[in-house]
């Protein structure tokens, strides 16, 4: 059995990515920072166990290539279009700042512009792996600064495509030539491609996927989307262009036809595989003897990944009007390297942007970030003092626009309903409230929902309700009641206490996503916790039991041990009612409706006088008269001519009823 070097190091690579990613998940520590950890141990300035490196880079790059190729299956053209005004704004202003500013800085240290432009793009991008992993944990990926935060990584996630068009060409310009120029000549003969290709695209890629959808293979479709994929990276390699954009137009070529979600679902796993390579190669090129060697460097690029660029992303979300605490969050979400920062680090020493001396540092301190990341999202909530220090900024900015509506409205607001979160429960809420003639306030985050309720005439303000001055200028201590809708469990639980350290007689109604939260916050003040595990969860029961066809009297009782097992609930159980043909043994049953003619011998007769049920053995169901339905049908009552009658039974019943009726 012959040898195979990378057959052991990839053995070795997977057990002991294993191995850490489990030891660091019980500190509460992502996969990504086991696997960065494994690629340190692992590579040459660790304990050097793996010697194929040119080989686990040629994997990591194929993981490269399918990660851009599924971000592009995320992102079709209507999509795009859909979703361009709200990560536009936020995303650019964090790029263009984070850009700017290092270029900036690197321009006066001395670097040439092509170099400095170049750092610029590195320090521009954040890890979308380990954030959208952290916000989706703690449950905030639709909080306020979770909605920035993912916004912003999507417009980076676009703006890799033309950072990879640009860097090549910086490296023939970082002497000082004329770079705007070649960065224009690249993003215009970039534009050029991008429309041939999606032409392309839509004529030709949803014929072939129709053709090998037609086979009814799995296997088969799969090699096609992978063809797809690696053969557009190809294609625009040979045009001068990089791997990665052809993957990432790939993945929008097949996002715009009708198999976008099943190419995804045949992907991921095999993304999932080569991406945790990237990462481990990734980890590989930290180097402890860099770090000893040059600490001073390394720790200013590591306090400006996550000090300077988190004030970065933090000044975008405050221009952006978003209040103090949001603003903060942000930053801290947003203050570390990404994994596309490696791959424009390693294009550019390719390209001769940079050598491998410049390029160590940068990747030490970049992976010093990622590692420090989960453990400052997890930490910033508590943390008061920054949202502190950025009040100032906020009234500067006017990021809580309550403040100026409340000088429009005089000092008569009392009992009223203060409802802070205005997305579908807020809407259903405040609707219910109108109409029954309760006023009330609305304190909401999204700019754009804001600025629409406002359109409409709704009393919906942009404000920050974990701030006392927020909620006084709701008139929390004249109010009847608080109901909070809002989907940020931290923000929630800090509303509750501002609340209850404001004004403590006003009763707080909330809900919580799971049961075990529930008295946590009843503890600190909240009077009625609804927990949507529970309510969900019950309202599932009730239609699988109707679906099994138990009785509603069966349904009452299962109904009522789960509640008395998880909370009460003063709303009356209401059930989805089956129709008779749902009714597995009543599906033989057949219906008939008879016209009683003026003519019958049943006119001014009951169906207990004509002995309807024996003689016939069909049953009357219901009547209807003056094109209404009899509500109170007594099987006493006479029938009038012009009354259709509705009977249930089997055929001949239903014949023989029908010869004495009509």
């Amino acid at each position: 059995m012959p040898h195979i070097p990378l057959l052991d190091e990839v053995a070795l690579i997977a057990a002991l990515g294993v191995a850490v990613t489990l030891v660091l998940s019980r500190l509460r520590l992502p996969a990504v920072a086991g696997l960065l950890l494994t690629g340190a141990l692992l590579g040459p300035a660790g304990l050097g166990l793996v010697k194929s490196l040119e080989a686990i880079e040629v994997l990591a790059e194929v993981g490269v290539v399918l990660l851009l190729f599924t971000i592009g299956l995320e992102f079709s053209l209507a999509r795009l279009t859909a979703i361009f005004k709200q990560v536009a704004a936020g995303g650019l202003l964090q790029v263009g700042l984070t850009i700017g500013a290092v270029t900036g800085l690197s321009v006066a240290w001395g670097w040439p512009p092509g170099r400095a432009l170049f750092l610029g793009f590195v320090f521009a991008l954040s890890s979308t792996a380990i954030v959208l992993r952290a916000l989706t944990e703690r449950r905030e990926l639709d909080a306020p600064h979770g909605r920035f935060i993912v916004g912003t990584l999507i417009f980076q996630d676009l703006c890799v495509v033309p950072m990879v068009l640009v860097v090549p060409l910086l490296g023939a310009t970082a002497g000082g030539g004329n770079v705007w120029l070649s960065v224009g000549i690249a993003l215009g003969k970039a534009a050029a491609v991008v429309v041939v290709a999606i032409a392309l695209a839509r004529v030709l890629v949803p014929k072939l996927l129709a053709w090998v959808d037609a086979s009814r293979s799995r296997e088969v479709f799969l090699l096609a989307v992978l063809a797809l994929c690696m053969g557009t990276a190809w294609a625009t390699g040979l045009a001068g262009l990089s791997l990665a954009l052809g993957a990432f137009l790939g993945g929008m070529a097949i996002a715009d036809t009708e198999y976008g979600h099943r190419a995804m679902s045949e992907v991921m796993p095999l993304r999932d595989a080569f991406v945790s390579v990237f990462f481990v190669s990734l980890g590989m090129f930290f180097d402890l003897d860099v770090v000893l060697a040059q600490p001073v460097l390394v720790v200013v690029l590591t306090v400006g990944f996550v000090f300077g660029k988190g004030f970065l992303a933090t000044a975008a979300a405050m221009v952006m009007r978003f209040p103090s605490r949001v603003a903060w969050l942000a930053g801290v979400g947003l203050a570390q390297f990404g994994e596309f920062g490696f791959v424009l680090a390693r294009l550019g020493q390719s390209s001769g942007v940079i050598d491998a001396q410049g390029v160590a540092p940068i990747l030490s301190a970049g992976i010093v970030s990622m590692f420090l990341t989960p453990l400052l999202v997890r930490m910033a909530p508590n943390v008061r003092a920054g949202e502190r220090l950025l009040l100032p900024l906020e009234r500067l900015l006017g990021a809580r626009s309550i403040d100026e509506e409340d000088a429009e409205h005089p000092e008569t607001l009392s009992e009223h309903v203060v409802v802070v979160g205005y997305g579908l429960a807020g809407q259903t809420i405040t609707r219910a409230l109108k109409t029954c003639g309760q006023r009330y306030v609305v304190l909401e985050l999204n700019a754009e929902t804001v600025r629409a309720a406002r359109g409409r005439g709704e009393p919906v303000f942009y404000g920050d309700a974990t701030s006392p001055e927020a909620l006084e200028h709701a008139h929390l201590a004249q109010a009847k009641v608080v109901l909070l809708v809002l989907n940020d469990p931290p923000a929630a639980q800090r509303i509750v206490d501002v609340v209850k350290r404001v004004a403590p007689h006003v009763p707080v109604m909330m809900r919580a996503r799971y049961l075990k939260e529930a008295d946590a916050l009843k503890a600190q003040g909240a009077q009625d916790v609804v927990a949507e595990e529970v309510e969900g969860g019950l309202e599932l029961l009730v239609r699988v039991l109707r679906v099994l066809q138990q009785p509603r009297n069966v349904i009452d009782a299962r109904v009522k041990e789960a509640r008395e097992a998880t909370h009460t609930s003063e709303r009356k159980p209401t059930y989805p009612r089956p129709t008779l043909g749902e009714v597995s043994v009543l599906a033989g049953l057949k219906v008939e409706s008879v016209r009683v003619e003026a003519t019958s011998g049943a006119v001014g007769k009951s169906a207990v006088e004509l002995d309807l049920r024996r003689r016939t053995g069909a049953l009357v169901v219901a009547v209807a008269r003056d094109g209404g339905l009899l509500q109170a049908y007594s099987p006493a009552a006479p029938f009038l001519a012009g009354d259709v009658v509705f009977l249930a039974g089997d055929g001949e019943s239903l014949r023989r009823a029908s010869a004495t009726l009509g």
